[in-house]
């Protein structure tokens, strides 16, 4: 009778769904859902983090994997996103004045890649242009003339003195070795004889003559390098003249599309200075008007390169960038280096941009795990969201571990929202250990495990079964197979009242419950077909429960489900390997003797117990001692272990069956083998509810059955644990048959009750309990370990007072 008052009714096993709430006959016939269920607050603290715009108001999207973040984030993005302003273009280019200083140019959509073609263009024309005015009749004939009046004011200068030589009867003759100057008569040179015969004065007089001319000769030679230095100058400005006109000529259409771009004027202005004062650049070097390669020289001008990092021409509306690797290079942007002659060499055209120059101007996605893993990933993103602009700087740089010669680009300035994606655990982490990470990321959104399951709901759900199925393209639902899916979602969330949200689940299963379904080449996708999927993914991860069983079944794990027993019972515990968890029985035993050690717990003391058992075991310790002997002692040495246990063993799951086996060793009562025990007590006795109590039902029915169920076996659970069922079927099906039991407990000693088939009595005036129950067998038990404590407090002093020896006494 005491049993049949705790058991369970079979409707109270699982929760099913009502299919006559659905109006349709498939997913066909129904709207897709447009927003997920449930995410109503995290798709409010989305929408907000995405519309305020100030500094520091970026998001942080926390939630398991598989809820669907990414997804929704995206959606969101995407729409405000469309009917926001296109981003920039950046762009990289030359310093003429301090190449190792890049400089940047913001540009309209599209005219970042125009401009190169422009650049590129214009070097070309250069290249051919440039040559052909310094071919050209015009050029020659001007600088023909400078050559010719050079060469005129040299032989005037020569000729004027030469005539002044002449007239004074001295010849100026040029040799091999320079000028040289000798006296004449009658225009011929005189013989070194004839000039000896002249008098002492003519020889003076000629001698003075010619140290005058020579000094004449010398100041003409003396100014023959300022002729020349004239005459070059005259050359490069006509150089510069005719390099000027052509330049001009060239970059005149540049100018003109470009002239509402005061960045970019600058930047021609400084081109065509270059191309001006370094026009040997773009001559030919043997002389000839080389045609055929002139894209292959125009490459080699670098400096006149546009290096795009940042091109958003076929980007509609506003970036989003979801950026899957998150390095530092990746998220800044870095400089590459070329290998020259054993060095490491670079240039402005080797930056490459990072994400938060392609999302600079709109949004960027990114992993939390994966930004906190990588080496200074996440220094790196919070530096360039302080400063609100992007700076490239190497590692090695930052570390100051770099050797070569480095550019230093000009800065960008950034305006973009970073939306970080990740666990729980990263996100409070953060909020606790970085004071820089709540002045960065001032909005969570946080997603919801589940949400209620209520009939609006059930309906929502079928209509985001829809969303995905037409989303993938695969056969539609018929009403029994989303009623199947609706309940594993319960099962999924572990509460029959709750529906998971892991869409990520969903989605697998729904891709399974296709597969079946083409299998059988039906149109859709039914109530066998969602069975078949859920049972193959349990059957694909089966092995290990399978292998626990076994060793049950066959006597190795020493396991009772029948008979009773004295200071055993059998708990329940689950096991979780990956994702999946299962439920397997474990044999409890306590001893209980004299003595004033207390309760101890042998998986702590062999330091097998996790903190939270240990707390368990200190509670039932407490409500054991304040029960049977508030007002005395209780000398008492127990011990509490799980058989056959080789590993951790953690949770407080198991309280409720230790406590109940430690009144089974302390009053000698025999418990019932056939049923196993979960859940956890507080000191006043209470039955707490527990995890995994599914799984923990099935694992020891699954035990029962396979010995063969004599309808005596059961398993007892807390009350409160109740709207978490969502058995299997052969389980349902068993207790309809009466052959398995699922009791519920509030009390521990509704627990004994169960346990032991003996009433717990009710305490009188005078504190005692009826003989039968259960709680006068523990309370004579207890008493009769106080007699002997004090018979042997006694004994030792009767010992102490005769001097005998206490050795020589009895024990």
């Amino acid at each position: 009778m005491i049993k049949r008052d705790k058991r369970l009714q079979p409707e109270a096993l699982y929760h099913s769904c009502d299919l006559s709430q659905f109006d349709f006959t498939s997913t066909a016939e129904i709207e897709p859902l447009a927003q997920p269920l449930g995410q109503q607050r995290a798709l409010e603290a989305i929408e907000f983090g995405v519309d305020i715009d100030r500094y520091g108001f970026n998001l942080f999207v926390l939630g398991p994997s598989g809820l669907g973040k990414h997804e929704l984030v995206k959606q969101v993005l995407e729409q405000r996103a469309a009917g926001e302003q296109v981003g920039s273009d950046w762009c990289y280019v030359n310093n003429f004045d301090n190449p190792q200083k890049p400089r940047v140019l913001q540009l309209p959509v599209g005219m970042g890649s125009q401009l190169r073609k422009d650049m590129q263009s214009l070097v070309e024309d250069l290249l051919l242009s440039l040559p052909a005015s310094f071919q050209s009749e015009e050029y020659h004939n001007r600088r023909q003339e400078i050559e010719d009046e050079l060469t005129e004011r040299q032989e005037q200068a020569f000729k004027k003195l030469n005539d002044d030589a002449e007239g004074q009867g001295i010849a100026i003759m040029r040799t091999p070795r320079g000028y040289t100057l000798g006296p004449t008569v009658d225009g011929k040179l005189l013989e070194p004889g004839e000039y000896k015969k002249l008098s002492q004065a003519d020889r003076e007089r000629i001698e003075k003559l010619i140290d005058d001319i020579q000094l004449e000769l010398q100041a003409i030679i003396r100014d023959l390098p300022l002729l020349q230095r004239e005459h070059h100058q005259r050359l490069k400005e006509l150089n510069r003249e005719f390099t000027q006109h052509t330049v001009e000529q060239l970059m005149a259409a540049m100018e003109n599309t470009y002239r509402e771009q005061a960045e970019v004027m600058t930047y021609l202005a400084e081109v065509r200075n270059f191309a001006i004062e370094n026009v040997e650049a773009f001559l030919p070097q043997d002389g000839q008007h080389e045609i055929d390669n002139v894209s292959k020289r125009a490459a080699e001008f670098h400096e006149f390169s546009i290096n795009v990092i940042v091109d958003n021409t076929e980007t509609e509306g506003a970036p989003i960038v979801f950026e899957d690797n998150p390095t530092y290079q990746n998220l800044i942007g870095r400089t590459e280096y070329l290998a020259q002659m054993g060095t490491l060499v670079t240039n402005f055209t080797l930056i490459k941009s990072g994400a938060l120059h392609r999302a600079n101007g709109g949004y960027l996605i990114l992993d939390a795990r994966k930004v906190l893993t990588h080496a200074f990933s996440w220094e790196g993103l919070k530096r360039v969201l302080k400063a609100r602009q992007i700076k490239i700087q190497s590692l090695e740089q930052m570390l100051s571990l770099a050797s070569s010669v480095s550019l230093e680009p000009e800065s960008i300035p950034l305006d973009v929202k970073v939306v970080l994606t990740g666990e729980p655990i990263l996100y409070y982490l953060l909020k606790a250990y970085d004071p820089e990470f709540s002045q960065l990321f001032k909005v969570e959104a946080d997603f919801s495990h589940h949400t209620a399951r209520s009939a609006d709901n059930s309906q929502l759900y079928a209509r985001m079964i829809a969303a995905i199925q037409q989303r993938e393209g695969s056969r539609p639902l018929d009403k029994a197979g989303v009623g199947r899916v609706i309940e594993q979602a319960s099962r999924v969330a572990d509460d029959s009242e709750k529906l998971s949200l892991h869409i990520e689940s969903l989605r697998d299963l729904l891709s399974e419950a296709e597969y079946w379904a083409g299998k059988e080449d039906s149109a859709v996708i039914s109530l066998q077909h969602v069975n078949k999927a859920i049972d193959k993914q349990l059957y694909r991860q089966d092995k290990y429960r399978e292998l626990l069983q076994e060793q049950v079944v066959r006597g190795i794990k020493l396991i009772d489900t029948e008979g009773a027993k004295v200071a055993q019972v059998n708990g329940l515990s689950v096991l979780q390997i990956g994702d999946y968890m299962f439920g397997q029985p474990s044999r409890i035993t306590a001893t209980a003797r004299l003595g004033r050690s207390g309760v101890i717990d042998i998986e702590r003391e062999a330091k097998l117990g996790g903190h939270i058992h240990s707390k368990g075991v200190m509670i039932l310790s407490s409500y054991l001692a304040s029960r049977y002997a508030a007002n005395q002692p209780l000398p008492l040495s127990a011990s509490l272990v799980f058989e056959q246990s080789y590993g951790m063993v953690d949770g407080d799951s198991a309280s409720a069956a230790e406590l109940c086996v430690l009144l089974s060793a302390l009053g000698e009562i025999p418990l019932d083998q056939s049923i196993a025990v979960t859940g956890s007590i507080n000191q006043l006795g209470e039955i707490q509810a527990i995890g995994g109590v599914n799984e923990k039902i099935e694992g020891f029915f699954d035990i029962c059955q396979m010995r063969g169920l004599s309808g005596e076996q059961g398993v007892i659970i807390p009350a409160t644990n109740q709207v978490h069922l969502m058995l299997r079927e052969d389980i349902r099906q068993a207790v309809v048959d009466e052959q398995f039991s699922v009791y519920v407990a509030e009390h521990v000693e509704d627990v004994m009750e169960i346990l032991s088939g003996q009433p717990r009595g009710e305490m009188d005036a005078d504190g005692n309990y009826p003989e039968d129950s259960f709680n006068y067998r523990v309370q004579q038990r207890v008493s009769e370990l106080q007699q002997l404590l004090k018979q042997f407090a006694h004994s030792d002093k009767d010992n102490a007072g005769t001097g005998d020896n206490a050795d020589d006494g009895d024990p």
